[in-house]
């Protein structure tokens, strides 16, 4: 080489000190373009700006050293390796940009390097350019095969060496940059479950990305050659649409956007939305499709339990109130234009909450589950519907609208009477016993019925009607279906009214409280009083407890007049004390709702404390429903009352559990006979022998029995000879106020007559 063609040995360490360049036969580059960065890190955290990394690869020092002096006009780093083994070394620590190689060197030649860099970490994005002499095809073919990107054949045109290198290095950072950003657009595309597509038209051949293969459930590298391979997965009830939607585009020349459903091979689906546009030539012709699929099963998933939550109920699956009067609203409107009638009941499960206190909510969980399923399948059956409906007209919706109350919607009745089919039916399903947790329970159920048009034209009437319709049938005994009618709807207005009214009572001091007095059935004399509250209505006068009290309950306002009417009993017995009269027993009933929402115990000392009534002479009276639910704590609370020295009895005994096992468990001092056994003892057998059993049952726990509802002196001579301790109703008095029960004690009445 020239002098000419080289600088002189001064002139290149001048220029190597001033860009800071040094070689080193260890492979590692010198001077300050290397130091205080490692050229690992060099290669990893490259940013935009920062110099190219070259490494030079030859055996021949002068070779090397050429070269280096060649790209001199560069801004670069360069490495040297003197062998292919030493490169491959060299290229694992720091990745270069751009690796010139000579073929033959030894320990390993330039082929075998080149095919190890291919697989190191960085060698895909790196240009590899052998440095050869050998002009045969053979060779550079080789060399492309394993992975060259170019190649330079010997002697070497020097000048045109620096041009190439950068013409390489902007190539290589172009594929790079393009590498770069399709791994960032299918990361992307993944995190997305996005993938994009180009059908050639022509040629009914499509390419598409590695995530079109996932979400059609291809597998990586499958041959896609034809537009009907993805078409074919698409569901079969869904293809004609999505195939309409291709026709329209091409034709209208417009992008079109779709959601359909796809089967995968082993037969799941995926919901995809695909969005497309359609490529022209200059003649107008479509070409070509380019388009997206993305897989949005998920969020479609999520939507339909979004849904779900929204219109269906948790525990049984059907459908809620919602969706419920959405149907009603859509069902009405087809109704007014067809001028067709529909039905709507309303049912309710008699008595569900004692089998959910006695067997555990589980237990009634359980219960509704098996009932929904029931009522389900009863109500699409045909021998129901289609006879109680139009030909093809039948229509059913059930609902449940929480608790223990279904709603079953008719529609296209050709005769209101009809809906009585369905309801009967139901009551008869209900009738059958229910297995839950080993153990057979029955229940039944109440149904209102309201019909359209004849009793509203609008959902919230047609509910609220068939509510009103639904508490008639409960009231009628139960196990039964009423139909709506204004008469109910009045009752129903003047039952709101006395609600209303109720909440103000106490402090209105329009309650009152009766006393009834119980006889001593050997003596004669009175032996207590039962303490009954009453309420002076200021528009209906005395207003039957039978009316307002199951009011009370069902708002939980009982609670707070059970409290008034303990406090005011216990006055009114130490009262009559202080007047001379001789200590009689009080009795005071108890509602389930309040020995169960309030601490008992704590209640009566308070009200024994505030009146200085002794404990003795107060007994509460319990039903056995209330103290059958959660046993252990009722047992607890009734010892704890004991504690304060209070009597317990348990009254109407005989109508609720017939389990007497509580009997022994609980610490309790009275049984009452309830006035329906009494009412018949002389004429019924079976009364008889049921105030008989009670009676020798009570004597053998030692427990004192008293008869309620005692009107006729025949009842009163059969109770005396089955040794029954006290009765109290008519034949003694009716219940009395306090003035009145005063007036009672003068006169010292004592029924000799009877005794």
């Amino acid at each position: 080489m020239s002098n000419s063609k080289l600088h002189s040995d001064q002139d290149r360490e001048d220029r190597r000190a001033a860009t800071g360049q040094d070689t080193g036969y260890g492979g590692e580059p010198h001077g300050a373009a290397a130091k205080g960065i490692g050229l690992q890190a060099a290669w990893r955290k490259r940013t935009p700006g920062e110099q190219p990394v070259i490494l030079i690869v030859d055996d021949d020092l002068a070779q090397r050293l050429l070269m280096r002096e060649t790209l001199y006009d560069i801004d670069l780093v360069v490495l040297e390796a003197e062998n292919g083994a030493e490169a491959v070394k060299v290229f694992g620590r720091n990745p270069p940009d751009l690796v010139l190689m000579d073929v033959k060197m030894p320990k390993m030649d330039g082929f075998a390097a080149c095919a190890m860099m291919r697989k190191l970490p960085g060698g895909q994005d790196a240009a590899i350019v052998l440095v050869t002499g050998l002009d045969d095809f053979d060779s550079i073919q080789q060399a492309f095969d394993i992975g060259a990107t170019d190649f330079i054949t010997k002697p070497v045109n020097w000048p045109l060496l620096s041009h190439r290198v950068r013409y390489l290095l902007r190539a290589s950072k172009a594929f790079r940059n393009l590498r770069q950003s399709e791994r960032r657009l299918s990361i992307a595309q993944n995190i997305a479950s996005l993938g994009n597509w180009d059908w050639d038209i022509d040629k009914n051949t499509v390419y598409c990305s590695e995530q079109m293969y996932r979400i059609f459930g291809f597998t990586q590298g499958e041959s896609a050659a034809a537009y009907e391979m993805f078409l074919a997965r698409v569901h079969p009830e869904e293809r004609e649409s999505v195939l309409d939607q291709v026709k329209k585009a091409l034709q209208s020349r417009k992008p079109y956007s779709i959601d359909y459903r796809i089967v995968l091979p082993e037969g799941a689906c995926r919901n995809v939305h695909e969005q497309a546009d359609v490529v022209h030539d200059a003649d107008g012709n479509a070409v070509s499709m380019h388009g997206t699929v993305q897989d949005i099963t998920e969020r479609i998933n999520a939507e339909e339990k979004i849904r779900y939550l929204a219109y269906y109920d948790a525990l049984t699956g059907l459908p809620n109130r919602q969706l419920f009067l959405e149907h009603v609203n859509q069902a009405l409107l087809t109704a007014q234009r067809d001028r067709s009638k529909l039905a709507l009941l309303y049912l309710d499960l008699d008595r569900f909450k004692r089998i959910n206190d006695t067997l555990g909510h589980s237990a009634g969980d359980k219960l509704l589950k098996k009932i929904s399923i029931c009522l389900a399948d009863s109500i699409r059956s045909s021998d129901i519907v289609a006879k109680a409906c139009l030909p093809c007209k039948s229509g059913v919706t059930l609902s449940r609208l929480g608790g223990d109350e279904f709603t079953i919607l008719l529609t296209g009745l050709a005769e209101g009477e009809h809906a009585a089919r369905v309801a009967r039916r139901i009551l008869e399903l209900l009738s059958l016993p229910v297995n839950i947790a080993g153990q057979e329970v029955y229940v039944s159920g109440s149904i209102g019925i309201t019909l359209y048009p004849s009793d509203g034209d609008d959902v919230d009437t047609l509910l609220r009607n068939a509510d009103v319709a639904m508490y008639h049938a409960k009231e009628s005994g139960r196990n039964s279906f009423q139909f709506f009618s204004e008469q109910m709807n009045s009752r129903a207005m003047e039952k709101l009214s006395i609600e209303t009214d109720l909440k103000k009572a106490l402090e209105r001091r329009e309650l009152l409280v009766y006393y009834q007095p119980q006889i001593d059935l050997i003596t004669g004399k009175v032996a207590g009083v039962e303490a009954l509250v009453r309420w002076q209505h200021p528009r209906l006068g005395l207003v039957s407890p039978a009316m307002f009290i199951p009011i009370a309950e069902e708002t939980g306002f009982i609670v707070e007049i059970g409290g008034w009417v303990m406090l005011e009993s216990c006055r009114q017995a130490r009262q009559w004390q202080q007047q001379g009269v001789p200590p009689l027993r009080m009795g005071v009933n108890i509602s389930s709702l309040q020995f169960k929402q309030q601490s008992m115990a704590s209640l009566v000392r308070q009200a024994l404390e505030e009146t200085g009534l002794e404990a003795r002479y107060l007994e509460l009276e319990l039903t056995e429903s209330a103290i059958m639910q959660n046993v252990d704590q009722v047992n607890d609370t009734l010892n704890e009352l004991k504690e304060i020295g209070v009597n317990l009895s348990v009254d109407d005994f005989g109508t609720g559990y017939s389990s007497m096992s509580y009997l022994k468990r609980f610490p309790l001092d009275t049984l009452k006979i309830d006035r329906s056994f009494v009412k018949d003892i002389t004429t019924d057998p079976n009364d008889a022998a049921i105030i008989k059993a009670i009676i020798a049952l009570a004597k053998s726990l030692g427990l004192k029995t008293i008869a309620e509802g005692v009107e006729t002196e025949d009842q009163l001579r059969f109770l005396r000879e089955q040794r029954c301790d006290e009765m109290q109703g008519f034949l003694a008095s009716k219940p009395l106020p306090a003035a009145e029960v005063e007036q009672f004690f003068a006169e010292k009445r004592k029924f000799c007559q009877f005794f």
